[in-house]
């Protein structure tokens, strides 16, 4: 893969590369920068001695960045390093509920909007002295508020809008929860990246014996939402595809929102196919469980959860059940948000690692260059499949 990408990088970076990021995504972020330093250590170009390469290669990209608390729970932001001229790329976790902050005698777990207003601090400390500043928000804060109904907020653009007054020229999100909340910002860069490839990667690598065709395989949407990213993934792999939508009861009113009548599936049969069972997060784990219960009461072979934000706001506990009881066999999401310890020693959960995937997106970006390569994984996913496949022969 280094070699790949130092053939395609032609042009002159547009700044010294600086990376931070947040105690949030302090894991990932490590992993990111290894990245980084191995590719431009490999690197030999004519140039590199000249005034443009200056700080290309070395030992690590991290700007040292701190969040202290005051005892009264305010914040600040401190860099420890001059970033002047630098491309900058702020990376942070906005979901990771394992961080606390002391507000006086009390220990307060960070929300989304503490890691957030963490983003604006450190934007605020580099105080327009960089190059340029780019923040990849895996998980787009508020992205399940991205649409107005009615008389209440709309914060995803409120807060996109936030970013870029204050100087930011591209957002990098990850499989955006409407993907359309990026005509709230027409005018600077927005980019929302599936990790398709990584979820096929991952599961070809722990899995043995699938049969990746028609007769033997299927990607399932659970709802509308999701429909566009089974279609993609059916499309790329020749596999037909399947979804489930929610019928609800329009004549009562419960907790204020309609009940749900019933799931109403629209597919062809899926009697002894393997199915992947496709969505952008894992919340409570409800409906996701729920439709990979009623997959297996239509005959559904071997059934694999996959998705790029696993929350689990209500625990692990109906997932242990769950995978005990034959609902569904592997669970797959990304590293792209929190993921306790416990989840991780699950033996049905299969981690799909993004730092490589990062790391050629911000290596990419800071050469100026296109990154529509790297969005739209299609030769890379077919050449992962026909390898594994070529075992099965």
């Amino acid at each position: 893969m280094a070699q790949a990408t130092t053939k395609e990088l032609t042009t002159l970076p547009v700044g010294r590369l600086g990376l931070v990021s947040l105690e949030s995504s302090r894991d990932l972020g490590n992993k990111v920068d290894d990245w980084l330093v191995q590719w431009r250590k490999e690197r030999n170009y004519p140039q590199m001695d000249s005034f443009a390469f200056e700080g290309y290669q070395r030992d690590s990209f991290q700007v040292n960045v701190q969040n202290p608390r005051f005892g009264s729970g305010e914040g600040k932001c401190v860099i420890s390093e001059s970033v002047r001229g630098d491309d900058i790329y702020v990376l942070l976790d906005v979901c990771n509920y394992s961080m606390s902050y002391s507000m006086g005698r009390f220990t307060n777990l960070m929300s989304p909007d503490d890691h957030f207003q963490d983003l604006k601090r450190v934007i605020a400390a580099i105080g327009g002295k960089a190059r340029r500043v780019n923040v990849i928000m895996p998980y787009l804060y508020e992205g399940r508020q991205s649409k107005r109904v009615g008389r209440e907020s709309l914060d995803c653009a409120n807060a996109l809008h936030e970013l870029i007054d204050m100087g930011v020229e591209n957002i990098i999100t990850f499989d955006a929860h409407d993907a359309r909340i990026q005509n709230a910002t027409p005018l600077h860069g927005f980019e929302t990246v599936q990790p398709s490839y990584q979820f096929i990667k991952a599961l070809l690598r722990n899995e043995e014996g699938l049969h990746i065709d028609n007769e033997h395989f299927a990607i399932i949407s659970p709802d509308e939402g999701s429909m566009s990213r089974a279609i993609y993934l059916a499309n790329i792999l020749g596999v037909d595809m399947g979804m489930y939508y929610k019928r609800l009861d329009y004549s009562t009113f419960v907790n204020g929102r309609h009940p749900i009548a019933a799931y109403e599936f629209l597919g062809s049969s899926l009697q002894g196919k393997d199915v992947i069972l496709v969505d952008d997060m894992i919340s409570s784990g409800n409906t996701v469980l729920k439709i990979a219960s009623l997959l297996k009461e239509r005959g559904a072979g071997r059934i694999y959860i996959c998705s790029t934000f696993g929350l689990f706001t209500d625990g692990l506990a109906k997932f242990d059940e769950a995978h005990k009881n034959g609902v569904f066999d592997k669970m797959l999401t990304t590293n792209l948000v929190y993921q306790s310890p416990e989840l991780l020693e699950k033996d049905y959960y299969i981690t799909c690692d993004m730092s490589k995937y990062i790391a050629l997106i911000i290596d990419t970006l800071n050469h100026d260059m296109s990154v529509s390569h790297l969005l739209n994984p299609v030769d890379r996913i077919k050449k992962c499949v026909n390898t594994y496949m070529e075992q099965y022969k």
